[in-house]
This record gives structure tokens, sequence and C-alpha cells, in this order.
């Protein structure tokens, strides 16, 4: 706490906000609805209305004078806050009942609204926007009582949650700072919960720049709130539109972006795509050290930044209206973006394992990514990793570090077809990495979590169960390519067909109108690219996709002038 003695900087905010937003002032129509929940109070000058250590039981809105919270420290008074009229007291403590950590005097005679506890458990109950000012007021001040180092943004939530870890990873991979407060280790909060009535449909809760309480929003929610796609002309004709930020896309970018293309990049989630999740890539050229997928896609994605390129976040490419030019990308509610040319780069994502339960634990215990976020869950415990790829092996070597023990369930005789031959040998030389081969995983149990897991080699039939709350799953790929369907045309696996692999029945069948050839890494629709994982015949390796993505700008180029 520090000592603010001036009224005019009424707090000491945390980082990123400000004090007004850690102590709103409500407005004479708002302390009105208050004031039907609680009565009149005057205080008189210098009368403590709660005193340290204290158990909590009532909230003061000011209405005249001034009210200073206090820390107390070896009989010494300083201020933390100043309560002025149209503020009010209390944080979580005051809905717990709990005792209290702070000091509060009257400056001056002061009238108050006093409310009881338990009638300001039926006003926010009753009154929504009063429940989202004092629910992210108390929750903002409860941060700034233990001093921790936060941004403008605060998740509530728990780390079985799904949708929580899907909250965290969004945040952290798109670079935003934020303070966590987890429901399972602080009782004050989940008292708190219960008493404003969120269900667990509500959970988790953000609080957005500090003045939003978004209960369970999805990412766009998110983003709509942060205003990280404002400024953004979606209208404006661009030369080069790329869907998805992944390496080739963010290659794409930022090498079109330097030629003075005006390019406009989407991303349905993160720059990095799946590389992002990659907790070190050891074998990309010029970093002999290695570097993790999401210092990787940060560091191209300012630099794409750096040459105009913009970006829309948390927005899907629905379909592509590709008869008639120039293109344009739906991206959902009647809305689209229009360009000259199009980069294909949305990816694929990791298959899902035939398991009938499965949906019931991804996020709690299945986890398609091993980055910091879920090693933090795991930490001394078993864990599995199922796949035989680069990914599969780096999650881990990464997770060995950390683990007690993991267990590499592969469903082939070996590695060496899929894996590079330095994963192979780390693997090898790590004690606590257990390889089965021939193996797969055949059932998954636990209530709200995943608890235990079976397993069977192929070959011998015999199964093993174990205590194990963690697995990773990276087995092959499937294209992001549904949103291309009837446009392009593609594989039997659904990733899309360029250049020299377009048949001239492929090309019949798209009624190709042009007397060139498709150039390499162009789709069977004119000006149209596909680079990176969602290319068929692509190598899955983050050099080959970026190197794509700055391949496809050179057709790009000439793409324009035809």
């Amino acid at each position: 706490m520090t000592e603010m003695p001036d009224a005019e900087d009424a707090v000491s905010p945390l980082p990123g906000s400000t004090p007004s937003e850690m102590f709103p002032v409500l407005t004479l129509a708002q302390q009105t609805r208050v004031l039907a929940h609680g009565q009149r109070h005057t205080a008189g000058q210098r009368e403590i209305v709660v005193e340290l250590n204290e158990h909590v039981t009532k909230v003061f809105v000011v209405v005249s004078g001034q009210l200073h919270i206090l820390q107390v420290s070896n009989n010494q008074e300083h201020d933390v806050a100043i309560c002025n009229p149209g503020m009010f007291t209390g944080e979580l403590t005051v809905l717990s009942g709990r005792r209290g950590l702070v000091r509060i005097r009257a400056a001056e005679k002061s009238e108050l609204i006093e409310i009881e506890r338990d009638a300001l458990q039926a006003l926010v109950e009753t009154d929504s926007e009063l429940s989202d000012l004092f629910l992210r007021a108390f929750i903002l001040r409860r941060l700034e009582l233990i001093a921790r180092e936060v941004g403008d943004i605060v998740l509530l939530g728990s780390s079985h949650s799904l949708d929580t870890l899907r909250i965290k990873e969004f945040l952290t991979r798109n670079y935003q700072p934020y303070s966590y407060v987890d429901l399972e280790r602080d009782a004050e909060v989940q008292e708190m919960v219960d008493r404003v009535s969120l269900s667990i449909d509500d959970l988790p809760v953000l609080i957005c720049r500090g003045t939003a309480v978004l209960r369970n929003p999805t990412n766009e929610e998110i983003t709509d709130c942060l205003g990280i796609n404002e400024g953004i002309d979606q209208a404006h004709v661009r030369d080069l539109i790329i869907v998805g930020a992944g390496p080739a896309g963010l290659a794409a970018a930022v090498y079109a972006a330097s030629e003075g293309l005006d390019v406009l990049v989407l991303e349905s989630n993160a720059p990095g795509g799946q590389a992002g999740a990659s907790s070190k890539i050891e074998n990309y050229l010029g970093f002999p050290t290695g570097i993790s997928g999401h210092e990787l896609a940060g560091r191209a994605y300012a630099q794409a930044q750096k040459f105009g390129a913009e970006m829309l976040i948390a927005k899907d490419a629905k379909g592509v209206a590709c008869d008639r030019r120039p293109y344009a990308v739906l991206i959902g509610d009647g809305l689209s973006v229009p360009a000259r040319s199009v980069v294909i780069a949305s990816g694929a994502q990791y298959r899902r394992l035939q398991l009938e339960n499965l949906s019931r634990f991804e996020g709690a215990g299945v986890y398609y990514g091993a980055t910091h976020l879920e090693a933090q869950l795991c930490g001394g415990e078993e864990v599995v990793v199922v796949g035989g790829g680069n990914s599969a092996g780096q999650a881990a070597v990464f997770l060995a570090q950390t683990t007690r023990r993991v267990y590499m369930l592969i469903r082939s005789e070996d590695l060496t077809a899929t894996m590079s031959r330095y994963l192979i040998r780390r693997i090898e030389e790590t004690p606590n990495i257990e390889l089965h081969v021939n193996t797969e995983v055949v059932v998954l149990e636990g209530s709200d979590h995943l608890e235990r897991v079976t397993w069977r080699n192929n070959q011998t039939g015999q199964t093993e169960s174990h205590n194990i709350a963690h697995l990773f799953s990276m087995t092959g790929a499937v294209p992001n390519s549904a949103w291309l369907v009837g446009c392009v045309a593609c594989d039997q696996a659904g990733f899309v067909k360029t250049g020299l692999d377009l048949t001239t029945e492929d090309l019949v069948k798209a009624k190709w109108p042009l007397k060139r050839q498709p150039y390499l890494l162009e789709t069977s629709l004119p000006g149209v690219f596909a680079v990176g994982d969602i290319r068929s015949g692509n190598v899955k390796r983050v050099a080959s996709a970026v190197g794509e993505g700055s391949i496809a700008v050179s057709f790009v180029h000439q793409v324009l002038t035809e």
C-alpha cells in the first residue's frame, strides 16, 4: 500500500487501471436504488465506521463528506484510498463477513447510505448494473490490497474449467496482461460468487479494461471489450487478405506489407497458430538455442505491424464470395472483407481421440497444447502425451522438466518416420519419459476432471490403467478448410490443392478462366493461394510454412498486375 494523502489521487490504482475504475462514482439515480436497500447514516468527524480486523458486514455510500480508507501499521495510519461523494466502501470481505483489512474513518461530518450485507446481497441479485459495479470494484480492490501486479484485465475462474483455460490461453497468446483469481484457492472469492448468484454457466468472469464485467465471454466478446480491432476499416478493398496468422500467414503478412501491399490478416484465435503453442522449436534456422512458438509469433506479429499490416483478431472466416472479383471473405453476421487477392493460411488442428467421453474432459485434463499455462497445472505429477510428431516430441521434452513422469503413447512401431532425429535422441536421453509403441488410449475416467487413463498395446492386447489427471493429445492434423467448400479444389482429406497438384479435371470443374496454368501455391481459384499446414503436400514444418508464405507474395504481385 502506498501513502496517498491527496483527495485528488483518491486511490493507489492497479497498473493499467485508474482510480475511477476501482472507485466508481454512483449517479444520483444509482444512489436512490441503493438507498431502497439501505438506510441513511450520519457519521461524525473522525468517527470510525469500519474498524480494522472487525467483521465487515456493511457497505457505505458517501452522499456528502468524505471517508478515508486507512492501512494501519505500527499504530500509524496511511491513506490507501479516499471515498468522495458518490463512492462506496467495501471489497471481498464485505460479502463473506470476514475480518476487514483496513480501517474506515470519516474525515468530516458525512452523510452516508449504510447497506447491510444481506441487503447488499438482495441488491446485486436484482440490479444487474449495480451488481457489475460492485463486483468489479470489490475484485479490483482485493487485488490492490494484496498488491498483485496486473494490467487492466482480471479473470475470475477455476483451474478445472475449460473456459477458464480457453480465456487464459487467448489472453496470453494475444499478449494481453491480466490477473487471475482462482476460485479453488480463494475461499472469499467463492463466497462472493455464491452470494451474487453467479451460476456455473456465468463462470469464468472477466473484468475487462476495468469497465465491463463479462460472464463466460467468447473470444470475440473479449476482443470487442479490449478494443483490439478498433480503427480497422473492414469495408476497404485490400490488395491482400490473409486468413490465418500462423507462421505461414505471418510470413506472408510481413513480406506483403514490407513490399507496399495493403494487407489485412484475419485470425480466429491468436497469432502463432498451432506452432504458437509449441514450448520450444529447436530446428528453426537462426535460433540455435531454440525459441518458443509464442515468442516467434510475437516477433513476427510485431514485424508485420511495423510494416503496416492490420489484423482482425477473433474473426473466423465463414466462407468466400468467390463468384466475383474483388473477392470477399465472409466473417459472420452478414459481414465480409473484400480483397483483390487472398492467401489461405488457416492451418490445421489436432485430430480428436475417438473416445466416448472425450469432450467431458477437454480443458479439464485433456489438452491440445503444452505451454507454460498447461505445465503449471501438472507440476510434479504424471502425464500422458499422445502422438508421434514433432509437436508431441517437443511437448514431452518440455513437460518432462517439471513433471514426475511422461508416458508417451504412439500407435506406430517407432518414431523415426514422423519425428526429427534430434527430438528422438532427446526423448531417449530423458529418463522420466517412457515411450509406449503400438499403443492407444482406450478409456478416460473421472468426475468433473480427468482422474484415470487406460491404454492398450494393440499387438499384445495388454491394458494398463494409471491415476493420471493430465493428457496431451497431439495426433495428426485435420485441415481448417470447411469454409472453402465450393470455391477451391481439395484432396480427399480436405487439404487445399495448389499448383502442379491441380489436375486438368480439377481446373475444368473449377472453370479456370485464364490461359496460363496456376502459379506455384495458387489454388483452382485465380489469385487465391494456399500456404502452410492447410496446403496439400505441405511438410508440416515451421520453416516450410514461412517459406511458402513469403513465396506466395511474389505471385500475389503478378496476379495484381494481370
